[in-house]
C-alpha cells in the first residue's frame, strides 16, 4: 500500500488543513489522558500524621514546644520518628506515634520525658492528619497508611497496567473494526469513567474505575513524545484512516474520506480510490518482483526478532531502551512532589521540558542520525542522575533544575527510540518490533512506581537504578547501526547484513526520501513521516 499512500499525500497535501484540524483535536484528547496518567502524584500523597486519640486534646508537647492543639504543632514536628505527647481534657496524658499510641499510667505532670508504665494500643480511634497543604487525599479519606500504606503504592502500577492491557485490548480491536469506532468508544469510556471515579465511595471501587478508565486511555492517547513527532497520527481516529478502509475493500468510504480531506485542504481535483488500488496492487513495493515478496506471506512472530546473534541483539538492545526510556520519564514525573518547594511548579517545570526535549530529538536525529543523539543522551541522563545525588538537600532550586536536566536529556532518547526501531527492522517484522518495544515501554511505566517507593530504602535508589539502566542502555547502543539515510530494509537478511557491515552499507546511495517514507506509512501508519526531512 505504500506506492499509494504516497500519491494520495502528493495529491492533498501532506499536512493540510484538514490533518492540522484533526491533529489538533488528537492534542486536545491527549491533554486530558496525560492528567489522567500522573494524576496520582497528587491524589496520592500521605501528609503528616499520627494515631487519633479518644478525647478533646487540652494541650500538645514536642520536646520542649508546647501548644494547644494538634494543628499548631505539625510545623514544629519535623521527624516523624518521634512521638508527640497530649493531654485530654480528663487529665489522661498520651504518646502519640504514627501507626500507635501508648497512655501513660501514673503520670500527672505533662512531660516530653517519662519512664513509667506504659499501655501499647493499635490506632483504632484513626488518624489525625495535617492539611495545611492537602486537604484531602486518597489517604487520607481511605486512612491508606501503616499497614494499609501498601494499598495506596498500588494506586499508580494498577493504573499504569490498565494502560497496558487496554493497549493490546483496544489495539487489536482497531485493526479489525477501524480506528474510528475504537476511537469514538474509548473517548466516551474515558468521560464516563473520569466523571466517576469523583463519585466513588471505597478504595476499591475506585481502583477498579480507574483500572478501567486507564484500559480506554491509551487509545486515545500517548506520550506528548508521540504527538510531536506523528503530525498524521489523526488520519488514524476520527474520520477513518483511507489506508484502512482500502484494506477492509471499502472503497466508496474510502472515496468519500478522500473527497472530504480534498474539501478541507481545497484540492480540486482529488486522487481516485481506483488510482490507489491500481497503484497499491502493480507498483512495485519493496522494488523487486513478485517473488521476492514471497517471504512476506510467512506467518511471523516474536521469535523473529531473536532469529540470530545480530537481530537477538539488537532486540534485547532495543527493549531495554524502550523500558529504560518510560522508566527514567515516569520516575522523574511522579517524583516531582518530593523535589520541595511547590509541588504543583515542579511537575509544571519537569513537564515543560518536554517540549524543548522532542524538538532537540527531532533535529538531532535527522543532523547527527538516530544513534549518534541517542546514546549522548543516554549517557547523559545517567550522569545527571548521578550528580543529583552530590547535591545538598537544602538547595532546592538546584535540584530541580538537574531533576529538570534528567528529565530532558532521557526524553529526547525516548522520543527518538519509536522511529529508530522502526528503521531497525525489516517490513516483515517492523511492526513486531514496534509493538513488542511499545509493551516494554508499557512494563517500565508499570514498574516506574514502584522504583519511587524505593525511597524509603534510599532517598537516591529510584535515581540510582534510572542512572544503571540508561548507562547500561547507552553503551549496548553503541552497537546498533547507524540507520540515516539507509533504505529500509525488507527481510531479516538484509537487516542482519546492517549490523555486520555497517560501512559497506552506509556506501550505498539511498534512495528517495519519500520511499522510505511512504515504506512507515505501511507499516504503522504515517505517524513516522514527520521525523524525515
Amino acid at each position: 500500500m505504500a506506492p499509494g499512500s504516497e500519491r494520495l499525500f502528493d495529491s492533498l497535501g501532506h499536512f493540510g488543513r484538514f490533518q492540522a484540524c484533526v491533529y489538533f483535536a488528537s492534542v486536545f484528547q491527549a491533554m486530558s489522558c496525560g492528567i489522567h496518567y500522573l494524576a496520582s502524584v497528587f491524589m496520592a500523597v500521605t501528609p503528616n500524621f499520627i494515631c487519633g486519640i479518644p478525647g478533646n486534646v487540652s494541650s500538645v508537647l514536642f520536646y520542649n514546644s508546647s501548644e494547644a492543639s494538634l494543628e499548631d504543632i505539625w510545623t514544629t514536628w519535623t521527624s516523624t520518628e518521634n512521638y508527640i505527647v497530649v493531654q485530654l481534657e480528663d487529665g489522661e496524658i498520651w504518646e502519640l506515634n504514627q501507626c500507635s499510641k501508648a497512655k501513660r499510667e501514673a503520670s500527672l505532670d505533662l512531660a516530653y520525658e517519662y519512664r513509667g508504665n506504659k499501655s501499647v494500643f493499635s490506632c483504632s480511634d484513626g488518624f489525625l492528619y495535617d492539611d495545611t497543604k492537602w486537604k484531602s487525599t486518597v489517604v487520607t479519606q481511605w486512612d491508606l497508611v501503616c499497614d494499609r500504606e501498601w494499598l495506596a503504592k498500588l494506586i499508580q502500577p494498577t493504573f499504569m497496567l490498565g494502560v497496558l492491557i487496554g493497549a493490546v485490548i483496544f489495539g487489536d480491536i482497531a485493526d479489525r473494526l477501524g480506528r474510528q469506532r475504537v476511537m469514538w468508544f474509548t473517548s466516551a469510556g474515558q468521560f464516563v469513567f473520569g466523571i466517576a471515579v469523583a463519585f466513588t465511595s471505597d478504595y476499591y471501587s475506585f481502583v477498579v474505575v480507574r483500572f478501567l478508565l486507564a484500559m480506554v486511555s491509551p487509545a486515545g492517547s500517548t506520550p506528548l513524545k508521540e504527538s510531536i513527532q506523528k503530525p498524521f497520527t489523526s488520519l488514524n481516529t476520527v474520520p477513518e484512516t483511507p489506508f484502512w478502509l482500502l484494506s477492509e475493500e471499502r472503497y466508496e468510504d474510502a472515496q468519500k474520506v478522500i473527497n472530504t480531506m480534498a474539501r478541507w485542504n481545497k484540492v480540486s481535483t482529488p486522487c481516485k480510490v481506483a488510482e490507489l488500488y491500481s497503484v497499491q496492487h502493480d507498483g512495485p513495493v519493496s522494488g523487486g518482483t513478485g517473488d521476492n515478496d514471497a517471504p512476506s506471506a510467512k506467518k511471523h512472530n516474536i521469535l523473529d526478532l531473536f532469529c540470530n546473534w545480530y537481530i537477538a541483539r539488537r532486540t534485547i538492545t532495543v527493549w531495554l531502551v524502550w523500558f529504560t526510556g518510560s522508566l527514567g520519564y515516569y520516575v522523574f514525573s511522579l517524583s516531582s512532589v518530593n523535589l520541595g518547594g511547590n509541588e504543583y511548579l515542579n511537575l509544571f517545570l519537569i513537564g515543560a521540558v518536554e517540549l524543548p526535549c522532542y524538538i532537540i530529538a527531532c533535529i538531532g536525529m535527522d543532523k547527527l542520525g538516530r544513534r549518534n543523539t541517542l546514546i549522548p543522551f543516554l549517557i547523559l541522563s545517567a550522569l545527571i542522575c548521578v550528580l543529583i545525588m552530590f547535591i545538598p538537600q537544602d538547595f532546592n532550586v538546584l535540584i530541580i533544575l538537574a531533576n529538570m536536566a534528567g528529565k530532558f536529556s532521557i526524553g529526547v532518547a525516548f522520543g527518538l527510540i519509536y522511529l529508530y526501531t522502526a528503521e531497525l527492522y525489516p517490513t516483515i517484522v517492523r511492526s513486531l518490533a514496534v509493538g513488542s518495544g511499545s509493551m516494554m515501554c508499557r512494563v517500565g511505566s508499570v514498574v516506574a512506581p514502584f522504583c519511587v517507593y524505593l525511597r524509603s530504602v534510599w532517598i537516591f535508589m529510584p535515581l540510582l537504578l534510572v542512572g544503571i539502566m540508561a548507562l547500561l542502555s547507552g553503551i549496548l547502543t553503541i552497537m546498533l547501526p547507524e540507520t540515516l539515510g539507509k533504505p529500509l530494509t525488507n527481510t531479516l537478511e538484509e537487516a542482519t547484513e546492517i549490523g555486520r557491515n555497517e560501512k559497506s552499507c552506509s556506501e550505498k546511495t539511498p534512495p528517495a526520501q519519500s520511499g522510505a517514507a511512504l515504506e512507515k506509512i505501511e507499516m504503522h501508519g504515517p505517524e513516522t513521516v514527520s521525523t524525515e526531512k
